[in-house]
């Protein structure tokens, strides 16, 4: 199932503030300048959660692999990690 959370409201500078969540618990606010526009965003925003997801997935899997090959390697120490 999916759910998302989407509230859309009218700001004092002329614009739309767009807050999202999707099914996957990623969050965001932007501005848009009309209703059409803050709609949308959040129609296309929604569309992509599958995607962002996989993409967080595979950023999260290159990061453990750089901290276990930082390990072999004995970059990392109890005080630092060695990502820097």
């Amino acid at each position: 199932m999916n759910k998302y959370y989407i509230t859309i409201e009218s700001t004092d500078r002329n614009s739309f503030q767009v807050d999202l969540e999707d099914n996957h618990g990623d969050h965001t606010t932007v501005y848009e300048k009309t209703i059409d526009e803050a709609m949308n965003y959040a129609k296309n925003w929604c569309k992509d959660a599958n995607d962002r997801k996989k993409r967080k997935q595979i950023t999260n899997e290159a990061i453990q692999e750089m901290i276990a090959l930082d390990r072999m390697a004995g970059i990392t120490t109890a005080t630092s990690d060695g990502l820097d």
